[in-house]
Order: structure tokens, then C-alpha cells, then sequence
């Protein structure tokens, strides 16, 4: 038995929830009362039984339990690019990116790429989420691509940005490899529909499923994430574990009881009093691009125009991402003393991974010398628990997430918490969490801009657009 397969060893590793700085108890006017969240519990109840009679089709709640065969070949097909390329590149946007990209910042060496090869033991990665001519170009210029692996990620297998990524590269390798250029590629997308399924069968491309009912931003623990994480070197099976015992844990009904569902209700009562903007400040570089990854999962499913019984309603927060101790010297002035329209929530580490002394030195200076034979943990420490009495004191509604160490199984636990949090939030805002057609319109337009065959009436709708007033353009 693997040490995380451990009930008490999975116990030591919760991740819990502060939220006593959002009531009013503690914050004063701008916070919440007992008697407000105990009057929304019908509206709790419903939402948490439509979280089990929905359960069915949300197709993502079920990937920590039933990937044992695609996980092994996973595991295979990591090895395979471990031992042949020295680069391993991923090609997608959104949630094909955002979640690969926190995972390995999470739980790999923080300056990973940098590291030689010996002590890296697996190939540089790169995410490749965006098509700024400059950006492709620069990353041509530090990977050769006769060692290079690239995984394309998209379901629809018709996104703009990675099909065009695709094209490049496969120009690329079939310059440089010749009839090899399919060992350099491998396909993450729908089992049927879409393009480069098509691709993949007509080329004999290695090619992962991405299952269907999981849409991107819920995708990090399927393929789409799972194979940049195993070619890295990090446990996925540990990560699923931690994700299944989150599982576990917020199967629970009583919002009391279930952080995932506090965690949403304390965003939405908030966001019905005024609070637009939901913060998320890890204090832990490892856990920077979790707030990247949760503010497209935040602001993609909650931000909708209509409700589920057709009603305009125009709901959603708008999450920004900070970084403690980082963003003490840059937004927390705005968070302390401005407005009272945010959630700050910290997100923060027991149990650093590496403990650092600060040395003694200029000692004759007793500004400095205070730190001297005190340690960067409890420095860190220290900021976050003053960035949450300076919230608290100014009457600013924050909590906070702790995770007793980051290692793959408290990142599955984190990532599941999240999609759970996000799925009910939409279950109380009576939405569609999961649809999309904002991105879609854009999408739409891109097509019709380029040319696309079929989107002839688009691009008549784009012609027809008001012309731009010359006053306004300076």
C-alpha cells in the first residue's frame, strides 16, 4: 500500500478552511451574520440535492476513480518521451494550459527548465497557450525540435489558436524528421468529433481521450493534465488520490460540514451584498499559477448573462489572481482601504517544502538584525497572518485555505475542492456552469474574420458593425 492510500496519513494532509473573517463577529459591518447564511439553508439544500441528482452529468467528479488503465498508459507513454526527447511541449489554450501549467509549478522544482539534466531527470516543458507571432517564434529559438515532443490538446479539435500552433509544427517536423514526425506528436482530444481526431487516425498519431462531459476548465485531472504531469516526474496517481479523498469529503449534504459548498456559499451571499471581485493570494510560489488556473474556472462557469429558466441576470465575480508576499507592495493598500466590493481568500502552506535560515550579518543595525537567525518560513508566515489581521482590522471580508504541505495528493485535493466550490456556486445561482457561448461568440467571430467556410452571415454581422468615430481615437 502506497503511504497515501493511508487513512491517517490522507487525515494529516486536509485541507481546511478559516472563514471566521468573513462574519461580521470578526470584521464588523461589511461582513456576514450567522442568521444570513442559516437563511439561505432551503437554497443550500436544493443545490446540494441537484449536486447528487446531477452528479451523472458531471462526468469530471468521477476522474479520480476510474482512469486506472488510461493512467497506466499514461505512465507509459511518459516513459517513452522521457527517454527519447529532451523537450516536451504542450500546445493548447485555456484550461489545456492553465491546469498543466499549475500542476507543474506546484509540484515540481520552481526553476525546473533551469536545472541540468541530471537533476532535472525528465524533459524541459513548455506551455504554449497563446499565438503572439514573437512568443511561437521565441520558443523555436530554445528548443530543437528533432528532440522535442509536442501533445496537442483540444476537444473540439477546432480551436484557432492550437490548431494553428499544429499546422506550424507539423511543417516543422516534417522538414526536420521526415517520415518520423508523428513520433513527435501526440493527439488529446474527443474520442469522436472534431479535426484533429481526423488527424490522428489518418497519421497513426498516439492519441489520449479527453472523456466526454469534461469540459477544459474541469479537464486537469483526465489527460489533458495528466501526461505533461507524468512526463515531469510527478505522482499522478497521488494526485487522483487526493482528489478522490476530497471526493469523499464533499459528498457531504450540510453546507456546515462540506468546505467545498461554504466555500461557495460565503462567495455567493457576498456576491449578492456587493462583493464583485474575488481575490486569490497564495502565499506560496509553488501555488502562483492555481490562481491563474482558478480564475478561468471562476469567471468562465459563473459569468453567464441568463439563468436556467431563461431570465436575464447577468451574474458572476470577477476573480483576480495576487501572490503573497508579492502583492503586499502592489494591491493589498486597494484591499485594505478601498472599496468593500471583495473576498479575499489566502491561500496558504503549513509545512514549506525547504526551510532557510536567514543568516547574521550587520548586526550593529537593529532594523535588520531582528531577522537575523530567524527563517524565510517564518517570515512568509508571518506576512500572511498580518496581511489577514490587516484585512480583518479594516473591516474586509477575507478567509483562508490551508494546505498542511504541497505535494501531489494536497493539489488533487485543492484542484477537486475548487470544481466542486465552482459547480455549486452555479447550482445557487440557478446557471448553466459548464456552457460557454461568451467564448463562443468570439470564437464565432474569429471564423468569420479568417474566412472560415460557414460563417458568411458572421462576417456580414461584423461588416455591419458601427463604424469607429475618428473623435474618439487619439
Amino acid at each position: 500500500m502506497q503511504h497515501y492510500q493511508d487513512k491517517g496519513w490522507q487525515e494529516s494532509m486536509r485541507v481546511r478552511i478559516d472563514f471566521n473573517n468573513m462574519m461580521k463577529s470578526h470584521v464588523g459591518q461589511y461582513g456576514l451574520e450567522e442568521a444570513e447564511l442559516r437563511a439561505y439553508e432551503g437554497r443550500f439544500a436544493r443545490a446540494a440535492e441537484n449536486m447528487i441528482s446531477k452528479r451523472g452529468d458531471m462526468k469530471w467528479r468521477e476522474l479520480p476513480h476510474n482512469q486506472n488503465e488510461i493512467v497506466d498508459r499514461i505512465l507509459e507513454t511518459a516513459q517513452y518521451v522521457r527517454a527519447n526527447f529532451d523537450t516536451f511541449v504542450v500546445l493548447g489554450i485555456g484550461g489545456s494550459a492553465l491546469g498543466p501549467t499549475a500542476v507543474q509549478q506546484a509540484l515540481s522544482h520552481l526553476r525546473y527548465n533551469d536545472l541540468p539534466k541530471e537533476k532535472r531527470n525528465g524533459p524541459k516543458l513548455y506551455v504554449e497557450d497563446n499565438v503572439d507571432p514573437e512568443r511561437m517564434a521565441s520558443l523555436l529559438d530554445v528548443i530543437d525540435i528533432e528532440h522535442t515532443c509536442f501533445n496537442v490538446i483540444t476537444k473540439s479539435g477546432s480551436t484557432s489558436e492550437t490548431m494553428s500552433q499544429l499546422l506550424l509544427i507539423t511543417h516543422l517536423l516534417r522538414e526536420k524528421c521526415g517520415d518520423q514526425w508523428t513520433e513527435h506528436l501526440i493527439a488529446t482530444t474527443d474520442v469522436q468529433k472534431g479535426n484533429l481526431i481526423k488527424i490522428a487516425k489518418q497519421n497513426g498519431l498516439r492519441t489520449f481521450y479527453v472523456p466526454d462531459g469534461v469540459g477544459g476548465r474541469f479537464s486537469e485531472l483526465c489527460p489533458v493534465g495528466l501526461i505533461a504531469a507524468a512526463v515531469c516526474g510527478i505522482d499522478i496517481k497521488q494526485l487522483l488520490a487526493g482528489a478522490a479523498y476530497m471526493d469523499e469529503i464533499t459528498q457531504e449534504k450540510d453546507v456546515w460540514k462540506n468546505p467545498a459548498y461554504m466555500l461557495a456559499a460565503l462567495e455567493v451571499v457576498a456576491m449578492e451584498k456587493g462583493c464583485n471581485i474575488s481575490v486569490l493570494m497564495p502565499y506560496a510560489d509553488s501555488l502562483k499559477y492555481i490562481a491563474d488556473w482558478y480564475a478561468q474556472l471562476w469567471a468562465e462557469s459563473l459569468g453567464k448573462n441568463v439563468d436556467l429558466d431563461g431570465h436575464t441576470v447577468h451574474v458572476g465575480q470577477t476573480p483576480v489572481k495576487s501572490l503573497g508576499v508579492t502583492d503586499q507592495h502592489s494591491q493589498v493598500q486597494l484591499y485594505t482601504e478601498g472599496p468593500f466590493d471583495k473576498v479575499i481568500t489566502l491561500l496558504g502552506v503549513d509545512a514549506y517544502r525547504t526551510q532557510m535560515t536567514i543568516p547574521h550579518a550587520f548586526d550593529d543595525i537593529p532594523d535588520v538584525a531582528f531577522l537575523s537567525g530567524r527563517t524565510f518560513n517564518e517570515l512568509i508566515q508571518a506576512e500572511r497572518f498580518a496581511t489577514e489581521y490587516a484585512l480583518t482590522k479594516s473591516g474586509h471580508m477575507n478567509k483562508t485555505i490551508v494546505l498542511p504541505e504541497v505535494n501531489a495528493f494536497t493539489i488533487g485535493e485543492l484542484l477537486y475542492m475548487f470544481e466542486v466550490q465552482t459547480a455549486f456556486a452555479g447550482e445557487l445561482l440557478n446557471i448553466n456552469t459548464f456552457n460557454q457561448p461568451g467564448v463562443e461568440e468570439g470564437k464565432n467571430a474569429t471564423y468569420a474574420l479568417l474566412g472560415k467556410a460557414g460563417y458568411d452571415e458572421k462576417k456580414k454581422e461584423l461588416d455591419a458593425a458601427k463604424p469607429k468615430c475618428e473623435c474618439y481615437i487619439l
